[in-house]
């Protein structure tokens, strides 16, 4: 700040009079003033501002409407190449142009560089007619060698006549105290580039220090941004002083690479998802039928999903989908036109502002079309489609919604914890290994945890009843309802080979039997698992014992049982009753009980192929019960004294093998529990699921540029850190999209898209090198939740809080908030229907206060930044209820109140139209200007020429140009008069063009 006072101090006299729509300068104010940050990355080179002063018209009865063409050559070219223009102002002859003319390194400039300035008086800005009024050459050299960085120049016509004066005022970049030179004392260039050079000399390390993170520099955001333009701007403010601007537009590489490794992750799902169905075994004619209609439709969307990821891989274009190509198939899973906007403010004392803003065309199926509506009421209508199947299903058992979430949970459960099992099991076999204690215990601790876990999610009715809805599909299935032996009654199921309900044979047909056997079976098999567990838990405590107490070792294991030995060696011959005994000796190798399996007490008996074997033929293995320990005798005790891993090995075996015989039977249950209820609407489910695919993948690409980008600029914010962590990320989406027509479609898209992303977290991790590869974010999870690993260099790591840096996953909480502004809003408020958008804002003003409600609760308020306004957060929320309830037409203050809070919140920003091109530009030019007159001060009378300034000569000018090819935003005079006044373009800026 040292240095923003001393820029502070040589400020002699402040900007002075306003008059119309444009301001004058004092003479001395002119000058020098601020300078920059010598180790800002982003600081142009050379920068200058530029003034007319007593422009002639050839018609003396009007004022021009003028604006300044910035050409230059550096010998030994010969040729002049236009860098840049100032915003047109018009009805003066002394204009003063807010947009200042900026070289940054790119440029190449040095001090024999030639400049030329062509001021033109522009008859018709609709029509684009204007002529030159004249020009002036001055060298680069010549502006840095005066004294006061200002040169006076005449303007001259073609015909040598004097048309005017011009003033190029340069603003001479603040070096630091040790290293700054006289102008006169500098060489011509340095590096090729003039004088006034950015410091190269900034390290990464002070890179995470300063508050602001260049786009084009920080090894961070380099990695995932491209493509950066910028411009310049100077605005006064309202005591005097003025603001410096750095306007940037950035694409960002993520465009592509997220797409690739989501389509990937989808592929990977449903091919899972058809080998779990190939899996499920032998089953009757009738369900075989059902699973081979539902492979097929699989199998087509797979094929589906593997061209779109040949696609993306071969795909070579630029790091950004042009709103033109919205539609491409190939390209449907890319956001349109994705860009962070960044808007930075250097005030006089040189405190920096930053704020960012992504812009994405509205998350849609564009390639889908949207004839038959958007997600919102296709969802609906799949919905009431699978009532209806259910009403009119021939099924024996129909599941309701609540059971199908609970099936695919008790899946994702399985899957994780029997992972987690296996793991923890091999650890305490290592720690058993290696003797020591205490990782025994921690280990043994964690693993007991986990089977319990297990344990307890397959200790559920839905579970018993969809085992028994499978062997209930099986072709032929024996079972006996009691306790094994030769001569107990059996229960014999057949399938029907016309329909799916099932029959019972038997001298006892009782459903209610089979029923009560299988729940009796299915809690043996979980009851098991806990059993073995507790073997293993007393057997530590043993082991224990004896290294506190080793001289009764032989008193506390006297106990154990001798028949262990065939058992630890894994006789597949000594075995529990097996319902199937030749189908278990296919599938486990080994057991832990000592019984004889029972001969087949009925011709029906014959074996089963394993793949169709009852899951409930594994049912009846038993670990050895604490009292009956097969394991570690006397005799092994003396033969190995010490070896703990000898005594364990044999439990964590029998323990695996259950938890794997309670998983693979629980989870094909429900994988056929899924089959069932899937079934009848697979066709439209799967054509739903891949929509919804699409949208999600272009709203989750947006989001992950957004987090990374707002992680990075306040990776210094303690009370933004703590924020993150404990109650998860605000993403505040804006859209001006009409209610009407396809756009309505589109909503319903955009909404869906934006909703679902409360099922992914983030993860924080530290980069395995600097590379910008390494340093791309990392998708991992499913449909049901996505996780995305974040990885940060070292230092940057190292300045996270402990919670973050420990794996902590990262919530997020969307709200999105959608109000029409075109000439189809008009129609659809007038005979169409605004409910959709109504829904959207009430749903997120309730998300939106709830998510406000938690920060009070456990957060204190200096977790927020500071803000000029004097409207409190609550206050604020209260306005923007009031406005969401009212129902007003076009009501933009919905939009300006919920970026604001956003804002205030520590919120990531994102403004969306159909392509994100024209209305986009209109909304985050209005945003940007609105905050430098809250926030900043900028003078209130110059806001509409900064605004205008803005759209005509910023970066969203240039933004229509890399989706068109055109500078014109596409609109057309008739639209505009429907659109709210603050998102009118200036004239000259539009027209009709592709949008």
């Amino acid at each position: 700040m040292a240095g923003g006072r001393e820029r502070g101090s040589r400020i002699q006299r402040p900007w002075s009079v306003y008059r119309a729509n444009t301001f004058e300068l004092s003479s001395e104010m002119i000058g020098l003033a601020l300078a920059g940050n010598s180790q800002d990355p982003d600081e142009p080179v050379l920068e200058f501002s530029v003034t007319c002063t007593d422009l002639l018209t050839p018609a003396l009865d009007r004022k021009p409407n003028s604006f300044v063409a910035v050409s230059c050559t550096t010998p030994p070219q010969a040729f002049w190449t236009k860098h840049a223009q100032t915003e047109v102002i018009e009805g003066t002859s002394n204009p003063i142009f807010l947009s200042s003319i900026a070289f940054f390194q790119e440029s190449n400039i040095t001090q024999q560089t030639q400049v030329k300035l062509a001021v033109y008086d522009v008859k018709d800005r609709s029509q684009g007619t204007m002529y030159m009024l004249g020009s002036a050459l001055f060298p680069v050299k010549e502006l840095l060698q005066e004294r006061s960085h200002r040169l006076q120049l005449e303007l001259r016509s073609a015909e040598n006549q004097r048309v005017g004066n011009v003033t190029i005022a340069a603003w001479q970049m603040e070096e630091r105290a040790d290293q700054r030179m006289s102008v006169g004392r500098l060489p011509d260039s340095i590096n090729g580039r003039t004088m006034l050079t950015v410091d190269e000399s900034l390290t990464e390390s002070m890179g995470v220090r300063i508050k602001y993170a260049s786009l084009c520099k920080d090894t961070l955001l380099r990695s995932v941004f491209g493509g950066t333009m910028s411009r310049m701007y100077r605005f006064p403010t309202t005591d005097g002083n003025h603001l410096r601007v750095l306007e940037q537009m950035a694409e960002s590489v993520l465009s592509l690479n997220i797409p690739r490794q989501f389509v990937k992750l989808l592929l990977e799902e449903d091919a899972a998802r058809v080998c779990e169905l190939e899996e499920l075994g032998e089953l009757s004619p009738c369900w075989e039928n059902l699973r081979r209609q539902i492979v097929s439709q699989y199998q087509t969307i797979i094929l589906a999903y593997q061209e779109t990821l040949s696609d993306l891989n071969d795909y070579r274009g630029p790091s950004f989908k042009a709103s033109n190509l919205k539609a491409e198939r190939k390209l449907e899973f890319m956001p349109t036109n994705l860009h962070v906007q960044r808007m930075r403010v250097q005030d006089e004392l040189g405190f920096e502002h930053t704020y960012d803003v992504i812009t994405i065309g509205a998350p849609a199926a564009h390639c889908q079309g949207f004839k038959n509506s958007g997600l919102r009421k296709l969802i609906q209508k799949f919905e009431e489609a699978k009532k209806h199947s259910a009403l009119s299903s021939s099924q024996s058992i129909v599941y309701i919604p609540q059971d199908i979430v609970r099936a695919k949970e008790i899946i994702a459960h399985i899957n994780t914890l029997k992972t987690q099992v296996s793991y923890y099991a091999e650890r305490l076999s290592r720690a058993a290994k290696d003797r020591s204690a205490s990782g025994l215990e921690r280990t043994l601790t964690i693993l007991a945890d986990k089977t319990r876990q297990l344990v307890t999610v397959c200790d559920c009715k839905l579970l018993a009843s969809a085992i028994q809805a499978l062997n209930a599909a099986r072709p032929e299935y024996i079972a006996s309802k009691a306790s094994p032996s030769a001569d107990s009654e059996q229960v014999v199921l057949r399938n029907d080979q016309d329909t799916l309900l099932a029959k019972w044979t038997g001298r006892n047909s009782r459903s209610s039997l089979q029923v009560d056997w299988h729940e009796e079976e299915w809690e043996k098999v979980w009851v098991n698992v806990d059993k073995s567990l507790e073997c293993i838990i007393q057997r530590v405590d043993k082991l224990l014992q004896k290294e506190r107490r080793p001289s009764i070792s032989s008193q506390d294991s006297g106990q154990a049982d001798l028949q262990g030995g065939a058992s630890k060696k894994g006789d597949g011959k000594r075995r529990a009753f097996w319902i199937n005994p030749d189908s278990f000796s296919q599938d486990s190798p080994s057991s832990s009980s000592s019984q004889p399996p029972p001969a087949p007490s009925s011709p029906s008996s014959s074996p089963l192929p394993s793949s169709s074997s009852s899951p409930l033929a594994l049912s009846s293995a038993r670990p050895p019960s604490p009292e009956q320990e097969s394991y570690g005798s006397p005799i092994a005790e003396e033969a190995y004294p010490g070896e703990w891993s000898e005594a364990l090995y044999p439990l964590l075996t029998t323990l695996t093998e259950c938890v794997a015989m309670m998983s693979d039977t629980a989870k094909k249950s429900m994988v056929f529990l899924l089959m069932q209820d899937s079934a009848p609407t697979i066709a439209m489910d799967l054509s739903l699921q891949y929509r919804r695919d699409v949208v999600f993948c272009q709203t989750l690409t947006a989001l992950i540029c957004g987090f990374i980008i707002k992680l990075r600029n306040c990776l210094r914010d303690n009370g933004f850190l703590r924020q993150l962590y404990t109650i998860g990320l605000l993403a505040q989406f804006e859209s001006l999209l009409s209610t009407y027509g396809e756009e309505l479609a589109m909503l319903e898209d955009m909404s869906v898209g934006i909703m679902d992303l409360r099922n992914v977290t983030f993860k924080v991790t530290q980069a395995t090198s600097s590379s910008a590869p390494d340093m791309l974010p990392i998708i991992t999870g499913n449909r049901d939740g996505f996780n995305v690993r974040i990885p940060l260099p070292g230092t940057m790591f190292d300045a996270l809080p402990r919670e973050i840096q420990s794996g902590m996953l990262l919530r997020v909480q969307p709200v999105h908030f959608n109000v029409g502004i075109n000439e189809q809003q008009t129609l659809a408020e007038k005979f169409g229907d605004t409910s959709l958008q109504e829904i959207i804002n009430l749903e997120s003003l309730s998300r939106l206060n709830s998510y406000y409600e938690q920060f009070k609760e456990v957060l204190p308020e200096d977790c927020l930044p500071r803000s000029r306004s004097q409207t409190c957060l609550p206050e604020l929320l209260r306005f923007l209820g009031q406005n969401v309830h009212a129902r007003k037409n076009k009501n933009v203050d919905i939009l300006w109140q919920a970026a604001e809070i956003c804002r205030r919140l520590n919120g990531v920003r994102f403004t969306s139209c159909k392509s994100a091109k024209d209305r986009t530009a209109m909304s985050v030019t209005l945003e940007q200007c609105l905050i430098l007159q809250h926030e900043h001060g900028m003078a209130p009378q110059v806001f509409t020429q900064a605004l205008d300034c803005m759209r005509s000569e910023g970066c969203r000018r240039e933004n229509t140009v890399k989706n068109v090819g055109c500078r014109k935003y596409a609109f057309n005079s008739l639209q505009l008069k429907a659109f709210p006044k603050h998102y009118r373009p200036p004239d000259g800026t539009y027209g009709k063009v592709e949008t």
